[in-house]
């Protein structure tokens, strides 16, 4: 059996980790991998996260399965961060979560269910959007096709065109939107943009899919949420798919939500039976402690003020690295206008250099970014800038 496979490629971005880790270079630049990192280098446990991991070491008692809904504190507070506390839909019990391995296990649960939904449903991502998106749903047996969304050329969205593709998609589609912090292409929608795809989706009676991967890293838990907020109190019909991994640094603990909004309670209902058996069928059951760290600190006032504040020092790290970025580009004399990287948000950017210049930053330089020039904002720093700046300029 094995010996008719034909080997898959290697997925780029940890390819580029690898080599990153075997090159020697004294200045290497790491811009590949998408997580936050400080000042150092480091990606580090946050202080609310160490405090709730030892209030979890002295008080869990069983390690027995908690079923496949996931923990009940975690599915709610959850349920309150990206909908807040007074939500319509949520105050009408239209909202149904589950407890998810990780981001990605959440968009996993919501492929299947939608296939369960409807077999025929085409999927609509982005273009571009993140590279896992078409494997995941693809792999559900998912058509996947994209609309337009970002202009390479002028550094901006083409908004007009997503808009007018977006008027074209029928009731049974699904269209996958992101929260916030776009990846790759860290352009988001404005409040006033969100309004106008919320009225189209109303309109055109699609469902939505909302990708919320990084709340709390573009503007604010609240402001990033706005498109969420005002999406879920416009439809009848909605899947959320959230992660812990970047907001909370949990990546390697795997644990995120997918919620489910229906027209009404009932609806809502048997909608989560559907995706308890979808859950059923891929992983059975979730893990336990990353949900576990997570309800402990949005349970607790001041371990969640505690995490607000260590967000923001995230938050503002990264959006202090973009402008430092475009300032010592200047500095070095680079005429390219690059300052639409400051005017983005999340973790990413397309620096918009060409494949041989990404190629020739990697050997002659050590500057590690996957081939379309997507860059992980994160891995800038004072001390690699100013060679980071330099060597761009050179290949420029």
């Amino acid at each position: 059996m094995f010996n008719t496979l034909t080997a898959m490629p290697a997925d780029p971005i940890l390819g580029l980790l690898t080599k990153y880790r075997e090159d020697s270079h004294p200045n290497k630049v790491d811009l590949g991998v998408g997580v936050y990192k400080d000042p150092q280098g480091h990606t580090p446990i946050l202080s609310c996260v160490k405090k709730a991991e030892q209030y979890r070491l002295d008080t869990e008692d069983t390690k027995v399965y908690i079923g496949p809904t996931g923990s009940a504190a975690f599915n709610e507070l959850m349920t309150q961060l990206a909908f807040g506390t007074d939500h319509p839909a949520l105050l009408a019990n239209r909202i149904r979560t589950v407890s998810t391995p990780g981001g990605t296990g959440a968009l996993r649960v919501a492929a299947d269910f939608i296939k369960r939904c409807n077999p025929n449903a085409v999927l609509w991502v982005s273009d571009p959007t993140w590279a896992n998106h078409t494997g995941l749903f693809e792999a559900a047996g998912i058509k996947v096709k994209t609309y337009p969304y970002y202009d390479y050329d002028s550094k901006s969205l083409k908004f007009d065109e997503m808009l007018a593709t977006l008027t074209q998609i029928g009731a049974d589609d699904v269209v996958l939107l992101h929260a916030c912090c776009h990846n790759p292409s860290g352009m988001d929608l404005s409040t006033e943009q969100w309004d106008k795809v919320v009225e189209v989706t109303r309109q055109q009676g699609f469902t939505p899919l909302i990708d919320m991967a990084y709340q709390g890293f573009g503007d604010g838990v609240d402001e990033d949420a706005y498109g969420v907020r005002k999406m879920a109190a416009a439809v009848d019909n909605m899947i959320l798919c959230s992660s812990c991994s970047k907001n909370f640094g949990l990546y390697r603990e795997r644990i995120g939500a997918c919620s489910i909004i229906a027209r009404d309670s009932a609806t809502a209902n048997v909608a989560l039976s559907v995706l308890l058996y979808v859950v059923r069928c891929i992983y059975s059951m979730p893990p336990a402690h990353g949900a576990a760290i997570v309800e402990t600190i949005l349970g607790s006032a001041e371990l969640k003020q505690e995490w607000l504040d260590e967000l923001k020092v995230m938050r503002d790290r990264i959006n202090g690295n973009r402008a430092m970025l475009v300032d010592r580009l200047k500095a070095k004399g680079v005429d390219r206008d690059f300052s639409f990287i400051a005017r983005q948000k999340g973790m990413f950017s397309f620096l918009g250099v060409n494949p041989e210049q990404v190629a020739r930053l990697q050997s002659e330089f050590s500057v590690y970014m996957v081939g379309s020039s997507r860059i992980s904002i994160a891995g800038i720093s004072e001390a690699n800038v100013d060679y980071l700046a330099e060597s761009i300029a050179k290949v420029l």
